[in-house]
């Protein structure tokens, strides 16, 4: 302890002595260097670890090089597999300008409010920011930074950052004087009006001009240049839609500013204050009008794959090649657009009126202009109605409100234009469709609605729906993977099939059963529930699970049920059409594939994307059988139209699929080079097609995918002369050999001794509500009559027109 007393007296001592031999120095000095030395060893030290800090942060901000490339940043775009571009991804709704387009006022009004002397200095304004630092410390905080500055944090948020610390305004500061070395100030205006954001996901005064005052850039007055720069401060804060107020005393502001900077004389200045706010508020469509589902999809991937590459899909340039072919592609959205529109027309007569009659499409179209669409469906549908209603988003917030049940109900009823809307969204049918190579899982057509921008709603890979019958071939995929002959016979007759948990189910036909022996091959063609349920018992649900599986359908849960053999687990769109790809590539899966590589703008590969190796599922000779017993469905099943009607010669096989209540109709088609397929039906499937003729996926899904291949074979895409293994060219087409129409009527396993389901019966606040409230539009009518027990079924109609 003491040797360690003497060292600190020591050390002390040696310090005291150095601090004497310094006051000394000093007092030896003249009196104006005794006060001049210790003042400028306080500057300068301070500035020494300021430029040492300096030094330090200059290799982590941006560089001449990275400020070119953003400056000349280029939004990556996707194309397809013949090159014709699809999509874009800009930041954001921005269009750039030139500063030649953009109005002086606004130039004048930027200039003279964020930075007066924007000519004259090199990107910091010291004279402004030792204001601004002296203003802070006094307690009343200023900004500082100039023109290129903002620009700065404007073109590198991350690099530069956002906190509010010395650190990212030391960054900004070096950042701003690399831009003023870089570029002219010009050129620094025009890419900062091109920059800013303005709310509403737009960015640059080109759309802040549209959005706000339904004009453009070029022709910004300066009352509205003055508001658009007084949000600068704070875009939300003085946001001229939600706070007019605010907005008018910040337009004064910037007003004042140029006044000062001798832009406007105080007459001009007087008479420009006092005007009112006059904005003309229109939201840009958040949408590029050339988006599609496809596009939509495969945006949410790339942004994924760019965040875990580090690249940036806004600004990087990159050409995303994609699998799509442009013109398969718009041959998919016409079909889709002309058979749905006509299936549309179908719904809406047959819904019209309390007999839903039975007629061609044609005789339909020409009946659509003397009905109201829909009318029977909603007199007749009281609780259903109710129903709709009390799942908006319009009821639940009148229920938050304090509203009661009832009291809601009945307001939302008298309010034309929410029934209007909610029978529109309720009564449009949608349509899904997609196409693939099954040689190399490419995609090549792909349309998840009616219409992408009414319904983002992607019936394509959202969607999960009852496939019915088209789930029929896996079954049968299963019994000649466990040895079963395709002839090998059945009875058409109702069976007792025996569930895991002991209930006895009899599956049935609604068009009843013969009691004739048939074949496992016919059971297919004629999509028979009695053979199929009876297949599916003698092959075990975990070897059809494991096919499907092994197929393509990886998503969704397969219910291990004794229905699942007629189609009653949900899968989607594409997981189906996956299915029947790999069958048709002799029994080998392939994963959909929608992009096979990404290049720079410069055309070098950064990415690519091979297909991964295919998986075999099923045997190829099993495969090949199962193709042979799918030909049968178009030749003389329930796909007949796709040879009689849309003339289609080339060696195809296929299944329609119905299901219960014709709530969801299919169709998937194969062919050696491309496999389609089409689901149609409405998003809420307690609303569906009226009657079993139209009801039938032999019926509507099959006129979309018939529709497609017919222009795909008319535009050389698809080889009709193209065989699947062991096929053979088919005869050509005779009207007479025609086997007319073969239903397809879906059927349920009912429990033995059960009755169907009933009808729901309305609860007693249904019952008031629509004696209380009929629906707009129906006050004074007669009460309609009942509604028919069951879809009617009708024959043929003598024609289908398209």
């Amino acid at each position: 302890m003491g040797r360690l007393g003497q060292g600190m007296r020591a050390a002390g001592g040696a310090a005291g002595e150095r601090l004497g031999r310094l006051r000394d120095y000093l007092m030896a000095q003249p009196p104006y260097k005794r006060i001049g030395l210790p003042l400028l060893w306080c500057v300068g030290a301070p500035l020494a670890v300021l430029l040492v800090w300096v030094l330090i942060l200059l290799p982590f901000t941006p560089g001449v090089a990275d400020l070119k490339q953003t400056r000349a940043a280029k939004a990556s775009i996707l194309v397809s597999a013949d090159g014709k571009e699809l999509a874009s991804f800009e930041e954001g709704l921005q269009e750039r300008v030139t500063l030649a387009q953009i109005s002086p006022h606004m130039i004048a009004a930027l200039i003279a409010t964020e930075d007066h002397r924007f000519r004259d200095h090199h990107g910091i304004d010291f004279k402004r920011t030792l204001a601004s630092v002296l203003h802070t410390a006094l307690g009343n905080p200023q900004g500082g930074s100039t023109i290129s500055q903002q620009l700065a944090r404007n073109m590198f948020p991350e690099e530069i950052g956002r906190a509010r610390n010395i650190n990212r305004k030391l960054k900004e500061m070096i950042t701003a004087v690399k831009i003023e070395s870089a570029y002219s100030k010009d050129e620094i205006l025009e890419s900062y009006l091109n920059t800013v954001p303005f709310l509403y996901n737009t960015f640059g005064v080109e759309m802040a001009a549209r959005t706000y005052f339904n004009t453009t850039a070029a022709k910004l007055d300066i009352l509205e240049s003055a508001t658009l720069v007084g949000m600068l401060k704070g875009t939300n804060y003085y946001n001229p839609v939600n706070n007019p107020e605010r907005s008018v005393q910040r337009r004064n502001v910037v007003l004042s500013q140029m006044r000062k900077h001798g832009m406007l004389d105080d007459k001009r200045y007087d008479s420009l204050r006092r005007k009112p706010l006059r904005v003309s508020f229109s939201r840009q469509a958040e949408r590029n009008p050339t988006d599609t589902h496809f596009t939509a999809y495969v945006r949410k991937w790339l942004i994924e794959w760019a965040d875990e590459n580090d690249y940036n899909v806004e600004r990087d340039g990159l050409v995303v090649h994609t699998t799509l072919d442009s013109s398969l592609q718009e041959a998919a959205e016409k079909a889709v657009e002309r058979q749905g529109n006509a299936l549309q027309i179908v719904a809406d007569v047959e819904w019209a009126q309390s007999d839903s009659g039975s007629g061609s499409a044609g005789g339909y179209a020409g009946m659509h202009g003397s009905i109201t669409p829909f009318e029977y469906f909603w007199r007749s549908k009281g609780a259903l109605v109710n129903s709709f209603i009390r799942e908006t988003p319009e009821y639940k917030k009148a229920i938050e409100s304090g509203d009661t049940g009832p009291l809601a109900l009945k307001r939302l009823r008298a309010d034309r234009a929410f029934i209007a809307r909610l029978r529109a969204a309720k009564t449009r049918l949608e349509t899904g469709f997609v196409a693939m190579d099954p040689e190399t899982g490419h995609i090549k057509a792909w349309v998840g609605s009616r219409d992408f921008h009414k319904e983002q709603y992607d019936h394509v890979v959202q969607a999960a729906r009852q496939p019915g019958s088209t789930f029929k071939p896996i079954v049968y995929g299963a019994a000649l993977e466990k040895g079963f002959a395709p002839n090998r016979p059945y009875r058409d007759a109702v069976m007792n099939i025996k569930a895991g948990d002991g209930t006895v189910w009899r599956p049935t036909d609604m068009s009843g059963s013969s009691g004739n022996m048939m074949s496992m091959r016919d059971g297919l063609v004629f999509s028979k529930n009695t053979i199929t349920a009876q297949v599916m018992q003698d092959v075990g649900l975990p070897g059809i699970i494991n096919l499907a599986r092994g197929l393509g359908i990886r998503n969704s849960k397969l219910e291990s049920v004794p229905s699942l053999a007629l189609g009653t687990s949900p899968v989607t769109l594409l997981e189906m059409v996956n299915a029947y790809s790999s069958i048709a590539a002799q029994g080998e899966y392939r994963k959909p594939v929608f992009v096979t590589r990404i290049t720079d703008r410069a055309g070098k590969v950064v990415a690519e994307f091979g297909a991964p190796a295919p998986e075999r599922a099923m045997s190829s000779q099993n495969a090949a059988d199962l193709i042979d017993m799918m030909r049968g469905v178009i030749n003389r099943g329930t796909g007949t139209a796709i040879r009689y009607r849309f003339g289609i010669t080339g060696d195809v096989a296929g299944k329609t699929g119905t299901t219960q209540n014709n709530t969801d109709g299919w169709f998937i088609m194969m062919h050696p080079k491309l496999v389609a397929g089409a689901w149609v039906g409405f998003n809420d499937n307690r609303v569906t097609m009226r009657s079993n003729y139209w009801g039938q996926g032999g019926h509507n899904a099959i006129l979309v995918v018939g529709d497609f291949f017919k222009a795909a074979v008319a535009e050389g895409k698809v080889d009709t002369a193209a065989l699947f293994a062991g096929g053979r060219r088919p005869e050509p087409v005779r009207q007479e050999d025609n086997p007319g129409d073969i239903s397809e009527e879906a059927g349920d396993m009912q429990q033995e001794g059960v009755a169907p389901p009933a009808p729901p019966e309305l609860d007693p606040e249904d019952r008031e509500s629509e004696e209380a409230m009929p629906m707009e539009g129906e006050r004074g009518d007669p009460p309609p009559p009942p509604p028919p027990p069951e879809p009617e079924q009708h024959a043929p109609p003598a024609s289908l027109d398209q």
